[in-house]
């Protein structure tokens, strides 16, 4: 099978991304400056429209990488775009995360761009696709904590401050969650091409059952409490601390939360 190469429209960022990101840029400005009644609407429209932004970011790394290990497919399947109505399961990459973040506060990991794998050589090359994705949530994770950990949070509203620190414990979730070596998930994606073909045979009936999985053990309490101790753990080592997660997601949830704003702890 052959595919035609990469078009100048292949490549264009989606409109449809870009009115994201601008909602997350002009709410981001409206939780910095206190514009409106409440803080909660806007930190909301702030933190979720990043959070697509970040769901978009983790496909299209994967897409990026598959790209340069030899797929040119995902060009005219317009992966590399941005669109995030481009996935093939656009349910499970943007409607369902969204969903736990409004619900639960915690980041679903996101479905889906098909990778036609029998084009790519070399199981190196396997194992950084599936670890692309989940790498740009670390990285999403560090830019949201950089002031935290730059000690650069002189002049950062507490409203603000509060956001950031909510979407890098959506961030710091979802990277935990997909590195997880459950099939089904991007962490079993970087160990398959190293195991056994028996093996994987074995294993590929359970992949769509995964993260159901995954999500019944977080169901329990002690495995809950685990988790998020190892969640928090990491965002203390990024400065940022559990008042700073408990408010962003007071203030998220703004149709349950107090919305009453203490003033942050200074850095």
């Amino acid at each position: 099978m052959t595919t035609a190469p990469l078009r100048g429209s292949d490549r264009r960022i989606s409109p449809v991304f870009l009115g994201i990101a601008a909602v997350a840029a002009v709410s981001g400005w409206a939780a910095w400056t206190g514009f409106g009644k409440s803080p909660g609407p806007a930190v909301f429209l702030f933190v979720t429209a990043a959070w697509i932004v970040s769901l978009c970011l983790h496909e299209y790394a994967h897409a990026r990488t598959a790209l340069h290990g030899g797929d040119i497919s995902v060009g005219a399947k317009g992966y590399l775009t941005l669109n995030p109505l481009k996935y093939t399961h656009a349910l499970l990459s943007i409607v369902l995360p969204v969903l736990f973040v409004i619900a639960g506060g915690i980041g679903l990991p996101g479905g889906a761009v098909f990778i036609e794998r029998g084009r790519i050589r070399g199981r190196l090359r396997h194992s950084l696709i599936s670890a692309a994705g989940p790498l740009t949530n670390v990285l999403f994770a560090l830019v949201c904590t950089a002031p935290f950990w730059l000690h650069a949070l002189d002049g950062v509203p507490a409203v603000f401050r509060y956001a950031l620190a909510f979407l890098a414990l959506l961030q710091v979730t979802a990277a935990i969650l997909n590195f997880l070596p459950v099939p089904g998930l991007d962490g079993y994606g970087v160990l398959e091409p190293w195991l056994s073909p028996a093996f994987r045979r074995q294993v590929e009936p359970f992949a769509p059952f995964g993260l159901l999985a995954v999500f019944a053990v977080l169901w329990l309490p002690q495995a809950n409490e685990a988790f998020f101790d190892a969640v928090h753990a990491l965002l203390r080592g990024l400065g940022v601390s559990e008042r700073d997660t408990y408010w962003g997601r007071d203030l998220y949830r703004f149709w349950a939360g107090s919305q009453e704003v203490p003033r942050a702890l200074s850095s």
